[in-house]
């Protein structure tokens, strides 16, 4: 025995010799990515580009990097197996890119699916191992291979009646194949939700499907793969639409499109799992007028309306088991009815909707009037499930409410009706409630906790960091914002609030977009939105009638199609109120995709949009000064800042003037950094001559330099000047003091700021540093702040600073901009102006006096890999660990104080000073600091 444990060390050791072992690469690739996205299915994008990170091969050591990397791409994937790529094989490309690599080979197929993976060499010009095969598939890139028809019921929504009166309709197709496919994936785009069925199987766990879109415009396709569920012989396909936003009033227009679920899908179904270019389908099937329809037991409640979205009923009366399945009997089924409406059809470039993180309820309670009271325990958007029972046509009748003392907040409410079996389940299918306590009538018994269940519902992205630190109202904060934010992002843009209006406010994602990026992938969802900022654009905004919903685009008042660079303050849907802040999101949002991911094409896809925007607000200007225009709703500057329902509305006061005109320079400041990156020097140069001149006119017009303050010297309106450059470089300093006395003395520490001045506040805070500023509005516990949203029990973040305002939200994007100040402020990671998508980084731990704090943690899965922070100080002596991830480097930035001595570290160097800090340059690899 003891002499085969000698032979085998020696051949093991023999086995590892230099001789006998071909070097390892220090860098594998990993978390492979398509358009953002993993394996996406039906991209319409004729050049897609790839991404993925990398991983060491060893953690202990440093200086790991990427010098050339190579692409294959297959129509088959035994081929990439071969090393071979006969769609594109990119060679060694001598680089360390590793983000938006654009494919660069044979024209794509429709309806195919392609095979890819990427070997890199390290920084020893070792080859790697090949990553793991990643795939994506193709939609239909040319309008004329949709073959298929738009179909829906007879029944046809009534919008003078004062609820929904059309049911949620069935469709179902009988197919014959001829023997098993290898391929078939069905496009479905539908205007309002759907969910599909093959042989009576439901097909994906996506829900409330597909994206939210202007469906005056446009409508988004899903690609599923049903050919695992086809057989041989008779299969069933069946598609169940949900009414919701079919009838939204503002996809109202006046060219005949029906008021009613519309779907439009084909498949084209193969032999081959991977058919070759040519290849004949054994079948092509089509939504046209062979398909039959029958009404679902199910319906919407509430119009699907400002402050009318109701909920859903379900009738168990009208059930039929096998609707979808092939025993189903068609007799009484009708045909479907095909509609002529035009409609640019389009992929969805963005996660689905789906459910997460089970929640039970924590208390019910059984009330005298026979109803029961149901506290889930936290606010929520989402669905509910709750098994009932009673008699044949009792109807359970559930109530949402985001207050104790209401039963009903926003008029969402939903009904069960028993049929004949007694009892039954409850379930949210097309539409979603909002809320935390459930006010349920018409039981008979009081139900169980065990009855009842919820789930959040939201786009699918992943997380991208985790932050902790010894605050624990900070952690609370951070929390909160975090699940504020998720209940937000429903449908492939950021709603104000979940439950009253569900709209895309430009304004209000200022509040919420770099919250989003630092802490989730947002890289799609943020790509989709643009999309929908860019369809929206040259429709008249609010003009005032604010609650005028019979037609969004109608030939008066709201909504004039005028064609030129104005945008609506909402997208993709139309309604709601803002100001310049608003539509200037087009502007800033590009630009912060821009520096956090890199990505150049969000800057090209969107650059008319830009423009067009800039022309418009332009063509509002006098003597350089951007004046007022449109309706009372048109103009707003800040919004919702403490007091402001006592104050009225602020847009015919000077204040909002200034704050406007600083966020027309800061547009067009940051649309010239646009046009320089993408060569376009003309606009670049005329832009930042107008920016100088504006600003030149907003000092005029608005300085008062005996405090050296902006018009009202509100908190909003120094950090607009200040953001937007429009203090001379002499008295900038002066202008940044008066902002920390307003912050510090004027109001005791709070936050005086509301929606986009509290957005743009923060901007320049984190931007200066100044985390001790920030910290002292984020530490107070009295009104108005976080804290005093805590003191009084709020799970979600509040619409306005206030507490419990009737009409107002409790789950609300007003204030979500501090969740980016937890990453690139408290934790200290942040971009480096210099070098998008984080290649290289800054950590910058707060100043030993900023903040009471004294350990934070947080991982930030960076576009260019994982980074990992921890600090912390004892007896006043910072202590750092920090992981840089391969093929970036770290720019660490220290008070003097805080200065290491870089001797003991082989793989530091020292940089000098900027700013007043001692700053380092860090390899990647991981770094224990200051023991």
């Amino acid at each position: 025995m003891n002499k085969l444990i000698l032979l085998l060390i020696f051949v093991n050791i023999v086995g590892q010799s230099p001789a006998n072992a071909k070097k390892r690469s220090s860098v594998y690739p990993k978390h492979l990515r398509c358009e953002y996205l993993i394996n996406p299915r039906g991209l319409d994008i004729m050049k897609p580009r790839f991404s993925w990170k990398l991983e060491a091969t060893n953690n202990r050591g440093f200086g790991q990097r990427q010098t050339a990397y190579r692409v294959l791409v297959a129509s088959v994937d035994k081929l990439l197996a071969q090393e071979q790529g006969d769609m594109w094989d990119s060679g060694w490309v001598a680089s360390d890119n590793m983000q938006h690599i654009e494919y660069s080979g044979r024209d794509l197929q429709s309806d195919r699916t392609y095979y890819w993976q990427v070997q890199v060499k390290d920084e020893s010009s070792t080859e790697s191992a090949w990553s793991e095969t990643a795939t994506w598939s193709t939609g239909l890139f040319m309008p004329s291979e949709w073959q298929a028809k738009w179909i829906g019921s007879h029944e046809v929504y009534n919008p003078s009646v004062s609820d929904n009166n059309i049911s949620d309709p069935w469709f179902r197709k009988l197919i014959e194949l001829p023997e098993k496919p290898g391929k078939a994936t069905l496009f479905v785009a539908s205007v309002g939700y759907h969910e599909l069925y093959v042989n009576g199987k439901r097909i994906g766990d996506q829900v409330l499907t597909p994206a939210v879109t202007d469906h005056t415009k446009r409508a988004r396709y899903v690609a599923y793969d049903i050919a695992p569920e086809l057989r041989k012989g008779t299969n069933v396909i069946a598609l169940w639409l949900g009414t919701s936003w079919s009838i939204f009033p503002a996809y109202i227009l006046q060219d005949g499109r029906p008021l009613t679920p519309l779907v439009t899908a084909q498949v084209a179904v193969y032999k081959e799992q991977s058919p070759k270019n040519g290849a004949v389908p054994m079948a092509t099937i089509c939504t046209d007028a062979s398909w039959k329809t029958h009404p679902s037991p199910n319906r919407l409640l509430g119009k699907w309306d400002f402050g009318k979205m109701g909920g859903e009923i379900w009738d168990d009366r009208n059930t039929v088991p096998d609707w979808n399945d092939l025993t189903c009997d068609e007799t009484s089924w009708k045909a479907a009815t095909v509609y002529a409406i035009k409609l640019q059809l389009s992929a969805q470039p963005v996660e689905a909707n789906r459910l997460f993180g089970e929640i039970r309820p924590v208390s019910i309670e059984a009330r005298p009037d026979g109803s029961y009271r149901v506290d889930m325990g936290v606010n929520f958007a989402g669905w509910m499930e709750m098994a009932v029972n009673g008699n044949e046509g009792d109807t359970i009748r559930f109530q949402y409410s985001e207050r104790e003392h209401d039963d009903m907040t926003f008029n969402l409410y939903s009904a069960y009706v028993i049929g004949p079996g007694r009892k039954g389940v409850f379930r949210n299918r097309f539409n979603y409630s909002s809320g935390r306590w459930i006010t349920i009538q018409g039981l008979k018994e009081k139900p169980r906790v065990d009855d009842i269940r919820g789930w959040l519902v939201r786009t699918d992205y992943s997380d991208a960091s985790r932050f902790e630190c010894s605050d624990t109202l900070q952690n609370w904060i951070y929390d909160r914002v975090l699940w504020t934010f998720e209940n937000l992002s429903l449908g492939g843009y950021i709603v104000d609030c979940p439950q009253r209006e569900r709209m895309g406010y430009g304004g209000d994602a200022h509040a919420t977009s770099e919250t989003g990026m630092f802490n989730y992938q947002l890289g799609a969802f943020y790509t989709k939105w643009m999309q929908d900022w860019r369809d929206v654009q040259g429709t008249e905004s609010m003009v005032g009638n604010m609650l005028d919903t019979s037609y969004a685009r109608k030939a008066v008042g709201s909504g004039r199609l005028l064609q030129n660079g104005v945008l609506p303050h909402t997208a993709p849907t139309y309604w709601g109120g803002g100001g310049p802040a608003w539509g200037g999101i087009v502007v800033t949002l590009p630009w912060f995709m821009y520096e956090h991911y890199g990505d150049r094409r969000v800057l090209a896809d969107n650059f008319e949009l830009i423009s067009g925007w800039l022309d418009f607000l332009n063509s509002h200007t006098q003597g350089d000064l951007l004046q007022r225009f449109g309706g009372q709703w048109d103009f707003l500057g800040d919004w919702l800042w403490p007091d402001a329902t006592a104050e009225g509305m602020n847009n015919d006061k000077p204040e909002t003037l200034c704050l406007n005109n600083a966020y027309y320079v800061f547009n067009m400041r940051t649309a010239a950094k646009i046009a320089r990156l993408l060569g376009k020097k003309n606009e670049a140069n005329r832009w930042e001559k107008q920016a100088e001149a504006s600003a030149a006119a907003i000092h005029t017009h608005f300085f008062n330099a005996a405090d050296n303050s902006y018009a009202d010297g509100s908190m909003a309106n120094l950090a607009a000047a200040l953001l937007a450059e429009i203090p001379p470089a002499p008295i900038r300093d002066g202008v940044m003091q008066r902002l920390e006395r307003e912050i510090r003395e004027v109001r005791s520490g709070h936050i005086h700021a509301g929606i986009t001045g509290g957005a743009l506040l923060f901007k320049l805070l984190r931007n200066e540093g100044r985390d001790d500023l920030i910290y002292a509005m984020m530490s107070k516990e009295t009104y108005p702040s976080w804290g005093y949203m805590k003191a009084n029990g709020a799970t979600t973040i509040w619409e306005m600073w206030e507490k419990d305002l009737p009409g107002h939200s409790l789950l609300h994007s007003s204030y979500l901009y501090p969740g980016a100040w937890y990453i690139d402020g408290l934790a200290g990671i942040r971009r480096h102006p210099d070098y998008p998508g984080f290649r290289r980084f800054i950590i910058r731990p707060p100043a030993q006096n900023a903040t009471d704090v004294v350990w934070t943690t947080a991982n930030f899965d960076s576009p260019s890999g994982l980074i990992k922070l921890r600090w912390s100080r004892m007896s006043g002596r910072l202590q750092l660990d920090i992981t840089v991830p391969p093929n970036t480097v770290a720019i660490l930035q220290l008070q003097p104080e805080d200065a290491i001595d870089i001797s003991k570290y082989g793989t530091i160097s020292a940089l000098g000073e900027k700013d007043g800090r001692h700053c380092y340059e860090l390899k990647p690899g991981r770094y224990l600091l200051g023991d």
